[in-house]
């Protein structure tokens, strides 16, 4: 017994040289073993290092790639905004003009130059509708600076608001002005009496804007605080 177990103990401690194959499968052998598999990373832990090392290449010094990224996407986003900005609001100049009659001025749907709005008025004084002669003729004031681009209307604009921006343009006849916007809203929606005499203050008034030299602006008054 003791005679057959000793060339076992001999033979195990012999050093093993084995060729090539053999060894391949070997590591094979060992490395299919659980506490190896187990070690293994798995395709989630690969992906978040591939990220990492990317997220690492992008902020690392002297790296040129992170601001051409950075500059893609700034022009990216900027095309987006004016994109969105151009469907909501269209144009600036055409939005302004084709919206600034919605507003307590103007109707949503008056589309009238100043000409027409004249006319208007001066048939309502005809037949003694001295309220609409005086709304139109207003009107036709306030149109009319618009399309001379001394005073350009905008969506909200009210009587008073323009004649401030008006004043401004025309200093001359700021009083006029804003005494005609005060009438104006009487009229329109304090439910006042319109007299003859305050239609030929605004005929008065219409014709005097007509011929008035503006005061020398860089650009048309769009813009002004009410107080």
């Amino acid at each position: 017994m003791t005679a057959l177990t000793v060339p076992a103990r001999l033979s195990a401690s012999i050093p093993v040289d084995p060729d090539a194959p053999e060894a391949h499968d070997w590591l094979v052998r060992e490395l299919a073993r659980p506490e190896y598999q187990a070690a293994k990373p798995t395709w989630f832990d690969l992906a978040s290092k591939a990220v990492q090392d990317w997220l690492a290449s992008l902020f690392s010094a002297g790296s040129g790639s992170f601001s051409g990224i950075l500059l893609i996407v700034v022009v990216v986003l900027a095309v987006g905004l004016l994109t969105v900005a151009f469907v909501v609001f269209g144009l600036p100049r055409l939005n302004r003009r084709s919206r600034a009659r919605v507003d307590a001025l103007f109707g949503a749907d008056d589309t009238r130059d100043a000409a027409t709005l004249r006319r208007s008025a001066e048939r309502a004084a005809k037949t003694g509708d001295w309220t609409l002669a005086v709304e139109e003729r207003f009107r036709a004031i306030a149109q009319s600076l618009d399309e001379r681009t001394i005073v350009l209307l905008m969506p909200g604009t009210t009587a008073n608001d323009f004649a401030a921006r008006a004043s401004i343009a025309v200093p001359a006849e700021g009083a006029r002005l804003g005494a005609a916007a005060r009438t104006f809203d009487g009229v329109r929606y304090l439910g006042r009496a319109a007299s003859p005499e305050q239609y030929d203050e605004f005929v008065a008034l219409d014709a005097a804007l007509q011929s008035a030299r503006p005061a020398a602006f860089a650009q048309p008054v769009d813009q002004v605080t009410v107080r």
